[in-house]
C-alpha cells in the first residue's frame, strides 16, 4: 500500500502535464496582451507620424510659395521665380534619391558579419582537440 503523501508516477506525470498546459496558457495570454498593447502603441505612433508629415508638407509648400514670391520680386517674373525654386527642389530631390538608392541596395541586406561569425564558430569547433571531421571517419 502506498504511503500517504507519496504519489504514483502516473499522478506525477498527469500533474506535470497539467502544470505545463497551465503555464503555456498563461504565457500565451501574456503574449497576446503584450502584442495588443504593442499594436495599439504602434498604431498611435504611426498616426502621429502621419499627422506630423501632413503638417510638415503643408509648411514646406507654404515656405516654397513664399520663396517663389520673394524671388519673383527680385527677378521681376513669377514664372522665372517658380522655375528657379522648382528646379532647385528637383535637383535636390534627384541627388537625395540617387544617394538613397545607393544606400538601400540589396547587397547591404546580406548578413556579412553573421556569415563571418558562423565560419569562425565552425572553425573553432573544428579545431577542438578530440574533434574528428566527417572526412576523417
Amino acid at each position: 500500500m502506498a504511503e500517504p503523501g507519496i504519489r504514483s508516477i502516473p499522478t506525477l506525470v498527469g500533474d506535470a502535464v497539467r502544470e505545463l498546459r497551465d503555464f503555456v496558457g498563461d504565457e500565451l495570454a501574456l503574449f497576446r496582451a503584450e502584442m495588443a498593447q504593442g499594436v495599439h502603441r504602434i498604431s498611435l505612433g504611426l498616426g502621429l507620424l502621419i499627422a506630423a508629415a501632413v503638417l510638415a508638407i503643408t509648411g514646406l509648400f507654404t515656405l516654397l510659395l513664399a520663396l517663389v514670391k520673394g524671388i519673383a520680386v527680385l527677378v521681376q517674373s513669377d514664372a522665372l521665380a517658380a522655375l528657379i525654386v522648382g528646379g532647385t527642389c528637383l535637383g535636390l530631390a534627384l541627388v537625395l534619391g540617387l544617394f538613397g538608392r545607393s544606400r538601400a541596395s540589396l547587397a547591404n541586406l546580406a548578413p556579412t558579419r553573421t556569415g563571418r561569425q558562423i565560419k569562425q564558430d565552425a572553425q573553432v569547433l573544428a579545431d577542438r582537440p578530440g574533434h574528428r571531421l566527417q572526412d576523417d571517419a
